[in-house]
């Protein structure tokens, strides 16, 4: 089966718990901004023994919950996106994924991390109804399953959408100065993976 294909790009950053959502429109483009939708995420991450995917930058995990429920394998940060790979949810791990992630290791995959999340999930919207970018409100529980180790905090981000910006870089700096000027502060991890794992 061919897994659904996209590239993620997006900024994120630490908040305060209960830290007021700042009005998106004042970035130039974002014309309205979607009902909030609310999720429960509940993913697991598996690695080798050997941490051999997170040594490449990749990720494996199983997410139940949201509108991409099933096995995904993100891919390396490369030019400031991640290719991401998707399959639909089952209790087994999909040949098709172990077959992908073979460039980077044949060993056994096993537990490494447990991050649940909830979710509420906004679209920006430019003036034609398109969604430029979709932004996530985060309260993320983790846990750090080899050492025992549970970790929570909130975080924002903001992912583009199929409207996508003439300036990426510019519309980043934008959200950039919107989010601070709300009290949200620069991201301390790469990603929630690496912050459950204290990194």
């Amino acid at each position: 089966m061919a897994p659904d294909r996209s590239v993620e790009i997006e900024k994120k950053f630490d908040v305060d718990a209960g830290t007021p959502i700042p009005d998106w429109t004042a970035v130039p483009g974002v014309a309205r901004v979607s009902t909030g939708e609310e999720r429960h995420l509940d993913a697991g991450y598996l690695d080798t023994a050997e941490l051999r995917l997170a040594k490449f930058g990749v990720a494996v995990r199983r997410r139940v919950g949201g509108p991409d429920a099933g096995w995904h394998i993100k891919g390396p940060l490369v030019n400031g996106g991640r290719v991401e790979l998707g399959w639909p949810l089952s209790d087994d791990i999909p040949a098709e994924l172990v077959a992908e992630i073979a460039e980077w290791t044949t060993d056994p995959l096993a537990p490494l991390a447990r991050i649940v999340n909830d979710r509420t999930a906004y679209d920006l919207l430019d003036a034609d109804g398109r969604v430029i970018a979709e932004f996530v409100d985060d309260r993320v529980r983790a846990s750090d399953l080899r050492r025992g180790v549970d970790r929570a905090w909130c975080e924002w981000e903001i992912e583009l959408g199929p409207a996508v910006p003439d300036d990426i870089d510019a519309f980043f700096a934008q959200v950039e100065a919107v989010a601070l000027a709300a009290g949200a502060r620069p991201a301390s991890s790469a990603s929630k993976l690496a912050r459950a794992l204290g990194r």
